[in-house]
């Protein structure tokens, strides 16, 4: 059975480069947010900040990165496409929801307890 799905793979020698910098970033901005500790929280937050800043500027240079904002932007682009509902067919549907559930707990509860009637009562014999 042959598969016709392509996997998406990093295939560039620099799009290697690019994402290993773009983790070497976030490790040092997190060594910089610890080894700032002594200089304030405005200095560690902005050390931290920065590093994760510079690598996601590295990692949206990247394909990958490209390919996550195109699919960013034709995610959007559906979810613009979407009816939604109004609130009275909101609210109808959530009514509808809650009916069924209703009728369906009173159908199990029946039907448990006609079963617990044949098997105890009538076939068993054990009257409580």
């Amino acid at each position: 059975m042959a598969s016709s799905q392509q996997v998406d793979t990093v295939n560039t020698t620099a799009d290697k480069a690019k994402l290993a910098a773009s983790a070497a970033l976030v490790v040092a901005a997190l060594v910089a947010y610890y080894l700032l500790s002594k200089q304030g929280s405005i200095a560690q937050w902005g050390g931290l900040l920065v590093g994760l800043g510079a690598a996601l500027v590295v990692f949206f240079s990247s394909e990958p990165g490209k390919q996550l904002v195109a699919f960013g932007r034709d995610a959007w682009r559906e979810v613009k496409k979407v009816v939604w509902p109004s609130r009275k067919e909101a609210i109808q549907m959530t009514l509808y929801v809650f009916a069924f559930v209703v009728v369906m707990a009173l159908f199990l509860w029946l039907t448990d307890k006609t079963l617990e009637w044949v098997f105890y009562d009538l076939i068993l014999g054990w009257k409580k």
